[in-house]
């Protein structure tokens, strides 16, 4: 690809909004919760989503992990869901955050129309701090696109 392309892509397709104040939300690392990555070797029952570059659309196959994890979350009942927006590396750190908001939030709509009360998820953008995987390549990068679920059962 050429730095023409990577520059193009880079550059913000559409305004995004600007970034919450994350200080305001509630420290919730003292509450017991099930960070489903952690457990993503030992076989988690709910996975993660991925979305396309500079996107925050549901892909058609999100939705179908998203209706699995819907059905877990309505057949465990677990108390509340903590749906993280994260983003590769590439943008500034300033888009990438409002970006993850964006899909934690779409991902949230999503959820709340398959039968998920609204009032048991919180959302929350880590942007590009939290990658999945830290390496600079497209692989990588697809990886780190994502929704993830920190479940309090």
């Amino acid at each position: 690809e050429s730095d023409a392309t990577q520059a193009k892509e880079a550059a913000p397709a559409q305004q995004a909004p600007a970034a919450k104040d994350y200080a305001s939300l509630p420290d919730t690392s003292a509450e017991k919760s099930v960070d489903l990555e952690k457990m993503a070797g030992q076989g988690s029952p709910v996975g993660d989503i991925n979305f396309d570059f500079d996107s925050f659309s549901i892909l058609p196959d999100a939705r179908e992990i998203l209706k699995r994890n819907a059905d877990y979350f309505l057949k465990n009942k677990v108390s509340s869901i903590i749906v993280e927006g994260h983003c590769d590396e590439r943008g500034t750190a300033e888009y990438n955050m409002a970006l993850g908001e964006r899909r934690a939030e779409e991902t949230k709509k999503y959820l709340v129309n398959l039968g998920i009360k609204e009032s048991a998820m919180k959302t929350v953008s880590f942007g590009e701090e939290r990658p999945l995987v830290a390496e600079s390549n497209e692989e990588a990068w697809a990886k780190n696109r994502r929704a993830h679920f920190v479940v309090n059962p």
